[in-house]
């Protein structure tokens, strides 16, 4: 279901004066049926990580298909962490990272980098100090069977169009077979990165344990 204005203001904790605004500015991703205006519930999510906003709870609540409610440590102990990933430019990068997913069959990584690099272009997945979580617009329905998260430490960092315009160094690669896995999942890490332990751990490149230690201690204290 696309959402009215007032349903973005809502979700996202702004005015509708201030939608309006980020639609006249072409800054906030919408859909225009005439003289109405509409969003997609997922792309206002990229938005508000994107534009670190903290939108309400129930921004996350989609489709009611059954999900397994796997945490995002979970993901990432399925699709891996890896170093010293190699790539001057971000199609290298991510074609790299990619290419160590765990959990995705090969024939699948050309259209798979593809659908990465379509999200890219609508805008950065760079949400700062170095981090970023490219992802794709829609669920990967056949290509996998549950959510996958991956960490790639690039060898060299990259230019990525970051907010704010730092060089990337560290990929978290996120698939997922459904949108409401994809939100969960997204948000999810979203929050992790904003817990002082977590992102430092990832800035500094801890080892696998102590990166996905420090992951699942932070979500044991999410509400959701």
């Amino acid at each position: 279901m696309k959402l009215t204005v007032r349903d973005a203001a809502e979700l996202l904790g702004v005015s509708t004066k201030t939608v309006y605004r980020w639609i006249a500015d072409r800054k906030i991703p919408f859909h225009r049926f005439g003289d109405q205006y509409r969003f997609e519930r997922s792309e206002l999510f990229d938005f508000a990580i994107q534009q670190r906003l903290r939108p309400a709870p129930n921004l996350l609540e989609e489709d009611p298909e059954p999900q397994p409610n796997a945490t995002a440590a979970e993901c990432l102990t399925n699709g891996g962490i890896f170093y010293r990933i190699g790539g001057s430019t971000k199609h290298e990068a991510l074609a790299g990272a990619l290419a160590m997913l765990r959990g995705v069959e090969g024939a699948s990584m050309a259209p798979l980098l593809e659908m990465f690099l379509a999200r890219e272009e609508l805008a950065s997945t760079g949400i700062g100090d170095g981090i970023a979580i490219p992802h794709t617009r829609t669920p990967l329905v056949g290509y996998i069977s549950r959510p996958l998260l991956s960490l790639a430490f690039l060898e060299h960092p990259v230019a990525y169009g970051a907010l704010d315009g730092k060089p990337v160094h560290a990929l978290f690669l996120l698939v997922s077979p459904t949108v409401r896995a994809h939100l969960r999942i997204l948000g999810r890490l979203a929050f992790a990165l904003r817990h002082p332990d977590f992102k430092t751990a990832v800035i500094r490149q801890a080892s696998r344990e102590d990166l996905l230690a420090t992951l699942g201690r932070v979500e044991a204290g999410f509400t959701e």
